[in-house]
């Protein structure tokens, strides 16, 4: 054994030197045979193969369940063990494995899914390194829920009974499980096995579960879903019921007897009859198919196993009969019928109930139509309208309700129906279609066929109380009037009736008739015309007429007549009557008719347009009239007028439009009318004539202007006037640079704006529907200057402040080289003094400090300027006491200032030698602070704003203006004008100079 090893050792180490396996081998076969070393020989070391067992009992384990593995090499200790799942190695990461020290043992605590698998084993040597081949591999699946066992119950009846057996069974999936068993959530001492029996008694009824178990853990299963077990405390109840449910069968008929438990399942039974076992009856139900001699009591027993079964049931009555034979009815009268006559026959079933019924008619079964109905339970048939379908033999047959007996068909009765109903006639005497009152009418109705009629009367559909086959009527009035027929009737409650006879219609009027005269033509007629005249009778037939004019009658006869070439001796009341020819019987006469002739009138011409003297383009509308219905002819100088592109007519002819007037048009027109009548020929004579004037050109407007100049200036005024010298009724329109203006009139006055300037023209027009417009005048333009300005200029300066209570006031006008005198206002007042160029204001003339403004005046163009803005003084006395109260704060503070350096001068202590300066250096001269820019002024150090406003505080509250304004020197001078702001500029300079003012201009 340790030659082995060495061997082996040797030969690991040739395969490491070596690059291939093989290289090895070919060392020692490529060895010369005269070598002196004899050939060695080697040994191949094979690593053992790993065994894997299971240690545990599953592969197939639940989540959480354990499985234990072990792999053994049998070949030495020295091997290091370890563990793949589908190839990948087994991590000791995994907090749901462990392995034993020597890692020869794998635990699998089964937390889910995933470890699930194939696993194997294999070696790595300690000390050579090298591997083992791969164990085999086992299989380890989990699942991936606990196992929940089903529980079974043998038998599975809904209710026990005490002694009786009963066998629980509990399954689940997987093997090695051993088994728990509760009642009522209580463990039962009983065996592990899968099955639990009992022998039932009362203590035993409740719920039933079991639960599984098995490993060393143990690991448990889920609980089962519970299971019921009752046990009865009563003994079973057998009851006998049957279908169908009635006592009283016929013979034919099946019944079904059944035997019911109250509780549980799987009984037998046993069937008696009469106290007596019935053989081969132990089915539940017991099926009978009666006959006369299966009348009895009948009853059951149930029993279930060995122990249990139940008492002699309650017995059962069935009483069987034989099915007897109907009995078929008339129930009209007769059976030779009509058609549309009723038809009643009945079906009786003497001596029982319940019965349904059909009819056969020659062995064919009767179904119900439109015709045939039967009654309730088919005990009647009811033929309301016989026909001949509906001849032959009738026999009716019984069936129970519900049950499958039916009786045998009962005797037949034959029915006989005719071909066609009874025809009955009506006739009239007299037939006359129209009646009056005092006449008399007699009525007859006739029946051919049968007999036993009753006679029925009807006037408008409405019976009437008369009876028998005739009827007579003395006329009354109106309320006989209508149409009559009669009828025959028979029968009973089935009343057949024929149909009625033919209509016979006869009207009786109120009164005596009025004939009806009219007139062609009906409305007024002209001399030389045709007039017609028709008398006529509306009521019947038969009549001769009679005219009257004037209440005298006329050798006229017919109910016509014509009057040719009217003329007024035609004129008067026109009027006929009727007589009836056999009766002699008279009409009153008829309405009058008057008769008026007339003489064509002459129709009248009107102009609907205002004008007779048109202009070229112009619109002229002529109108006809003449009372009633006219068509209308036009003429132009005795000839017609038709129509083209600018003349035309209205429908009727009543209106002639000349849209656009030309000279072709001028002349005298008139127009003529023709009656609009397709049967009449009336014309009238020509109006009278009216001229028309149709001018050559359109008219020519002039446009003025006054004042005619061609530059005027804002404020001027100036009119505008247009003229046109031919015809009338215009209106005007005005226009500038083209544009149309809202105003309106001849003439238009406006005050002048720059906006004002341009070229204005006008037009007129005239007319409404269609409007007529001139040419445009001749354009006239107007330009519109800007008014020049006038402007107030201030002449008194600072420098006149101390000399002078005055201002003086010059006006200008702007921007203008003419000579021009100029007017003062103050406060919008024209102050009463000669044209002055200049103008002087003083405390004394104005103490209100007014506003001023001037104008320049001219006898040239323009003649006056824009006044100037409003130009405001203030109180000048005020303002000079200011000034002096300053300039007097100035002196004394220099004085002042001047005494304080003398007194220093004088009574200050000397200081050391080495600390005084040179007296010469104390004080700089005038010189040196004009050559010095840092120098600070002393007249700035002493004299302030603050103190000179001290100063003159109590002055200037006392002489302040009348706005309450206190003057220092930077105040300027009360007066607004644009050298104000001058001045005011200048008194900014007092910081750079030291504080001190420059009075200057």
């Amino acid at each position: 054994m340790w030659l082995i090893k060495v061997l082996g050792v040797i030969y690991f180490t040739a395969v490491c030197a070596a690059q291939y396996t093989e290289d090895v081998t070919d060392t020692y076969r490529n060895v010369p045979p005269t070598s002196p070393v004899p050939e060695p020989t080697t040994a191949v070391y094979e690593p053992p193969t790993p065994t894997l067992h299971l240690q545990s009992t599953w592969l197939e384990v639940f989540p959480f369940e354990k499985v234990e593995l072990y792999c053994n090499i049998t070949d030495s200790s020295d091997w290091t063990i370890n563990w793949h799942k589908d190839e990948d190695e087994v991590k000791d990461s995994d907090p749901n494995v462990s392995f034993s020290a020597e890692r020869s043992i794998l635990t699998i605590t089964a937390a889910s899914n995933t470890h699930s698998g194939n696993y194997s084993c294999k070696g790595q040597h300690r000390t050579k390194g090298f591997y083992t081949q791969d164990s085999k591999s086992l299989k380890v699946t989990v699942n991936k829920n606990n196992p929940k066992p089903t529980l079974s119950r043998q038998p599975n009846y809904n209710k026990m009974f005490p002694g009786e057996n009963v066998t629980f069974t509990c399954r689940v999936d997987g093997n090695g499980w051993e088994f728990l068993w509760y009642h009522n959530e209580n463990e039962i001492p009983a065996s592990n096995t899968d099955t639990y029996t009992i022998k039932t008694s009362l203590s035993n009824s409740g719920q039933y579960h079991c639960k599984a178990k098995r490993g060393k853990g143990p690991f448990y299963t889920e609980k089962s879903d519970p299971m019921s077990l009752q046990v009865s405390e009563n003994d079973p109840i057998s009851t006998v019921s049957k279908n169908p449910a009635f006592n009283l069968m016929y013979v034919g008929e099946t019944v079904n007897f059944t035997c019911s438990v109250d509780v549980g399942s799987d009984w037998k039974y046993q069937w008696y009859k009469n106290g007596e076992e019935l053989p081969s009856s132990t089915n539940k139900t017991l099926i009978r198919t009666l006959g006369l001699f299966d009348t009895g009591n009948y009853s059951c027993i149930a029993t279930r196993g060995a122990t249990t079964s139940t008492a002699l049931s309650e017995e059962m009555l069935q009483e069987v009969y034989a099915i007897p034979q109907p009995f078929l009815k008339q129930e009209t009268p007769w059976l030779d019928v009509f058609p549309t006559e009723g038809v009643k026959l009945s079906c009786e079933m003497k001596g029982s109930s319940g019965w349904m019924y059909t009819w056969s008619k020659d062995k064919q079964r009767v179904v119900a139509d439109d015709t045939v109905s039967f009654g309730q339970d088919g005990a009647t048939l009811s033929i309301l309208s016989a026909s001949a379908k509906h001849k032959g033999k009738y026999t009716c047959e019984g069936r129970l309700q519900g049950r499958s007996v039916s009786s045998r068909p009962s005797f037949e009765l034959s029915l006989t129906v005719y071909d066609e109903k009874p025809r009955v006639k009506l006739t009239q005497y007299p037939e006359y279609t129209v009646m009056f009152p005092e006449e008399s009418v007699s009525f007859s109705c006739h029946i051919i066929v049968s007999s036993g009629w009753v006679y029925q009367w009807y006037k408008d559909g409405a019976q009437l109380s008369q009876s028998g086959n005739s009827h007579n009527i003395s006329l009354v009035g109106t309320k006989d009037t209508g149409s009559y027929t009669c009828q025959v009737k028979r029968g009973g409650d089935m009343v057949f009736k024929s149909d009625h006879s033919q209509a016979v219609r006869f009207k009786v009027e109120e009164k005596r008739p009025k004939p009806v005269m009219t007139q062609d033509p009906n409305d007024k007629v002209y001399a030389g015309e045709t007039v017609s005249f028709e008398c006529k009778v509306e009521i019947s037939s038969g009549w001769e007429y009679h005219w009257y004019k004037d209440n005298t009658a006329l050798q006229v006869s017919g109910s016509s007549f014509k009057i040719h070439n009217a003329n007024s001796s035609n004129s008067g009341s026109y009027e006929c009557m009727a007589k009836r020819d056999k009766s002699m019987y008279r009409t009153e006469r008829s309405d009058g008719q008057n008769l008026r002739i007339s003489e064509i009138p002459v129709p009248s011409l009107k102009l609907e347009t205002p004008w007779l003297d048109v202009f070229p383009t112009e619109r002229v509308n002529f109108s006809c009239g003449m009372e009633d219905n006219w068509i209308y002819t036009w003429y132009k100088d005795g000839k017609a007028i038709h129509s083209d592109g600018t003349v035309s007519t209205s429908s009727d002819g009543a209106t002639l439009n000349i849209t656009s007037a030309a000279t072709s048009h001028r002349g005298q027109y008139s127009c003529s009318g023709k009656l609009n009548s397709k049967t009449r020929s009336v014309t009238s004579h020509a109006s009278p004539g009216v001229t028309l004037s149709v001018y050559d050109t359109k008219p020519k407007l002039t446009l003025m202007q006054n004042p005619d100049y061609g530059v005027m200036y804002t404020e001027d005024s100036v009119c505008f006037s247009c003229h046109i010298n031919v015809s009338s009724g215009w209106e005007y329109l005005w226009y500038k640079d083209g544009a149309k203006l809202s105003q309106s009139g001849n003439s238009q006055n406006i005050s002048l704006q720059t906006k004002d300037t341009g070229s204005y023209t006008c037009q007129v027009r005239r007319g409404t529907d269609t409007v007529f417009l001139s040419d445009q005048s001749q354009q006239v333009e107007l330009d519109v200057k800007e008014r020049p300005q006038a402007k107030i200029i201030l002449l008194t300066g600072w420098s006149e402040v101390f000399s002078t209570d005055s201002l003086v006031l010059q006006c200008a006008v702007q921007d203008s080289q003419d000579t021009w005198n100029y007017t003062w206002s103050k406060e919008s007042e024209e102050i009463n003094q000669l044209p002055s160029e200049r103008h002087t204001v003083t405390p004394q003339n104005d103490p209100n400090q007014s506003l001023y403004t001037c104008k320049g005046i001219r006898a040239g163009r323009p003649s006056y300027s824009k006044c100037s803005d409003s130009f405001k003084t203030r109180n000048l006395l005020l303002k000079r006491r200011v000034l002096l109260a300053i300039s007097g704060c100035l002196f004394f503070g220099l004085i002042a200032v001047l005494l304080g350096c003398i007194a220093l001068r004088f009574f200050r202590k000397p200081a050391g030698d080495e600390d005084n300066p040179e007296e010469s250096n104390l004080f700089l001269t005038m010189a040196q602070l004009k050559d010095r820019s840092d120098a600070p002024c002393p007249l700035v150090q002493y004299i302030t704003d603050a103190s000179l406003n001290d100063a003159t505080l109590n002055d200037a509250s006392k002489e302040g203006d009348e706005n309450g304004t206190v003057c220092n020197e930077t105040t300027p001078l009360p007066i607004t004008t644009e050298e104000d702001q001058a001045v005011t500029t200048d008194s900014h300079e007092t910081e750079e100079n030291g504080g001190l003012v420059s009075f200057k201009q």
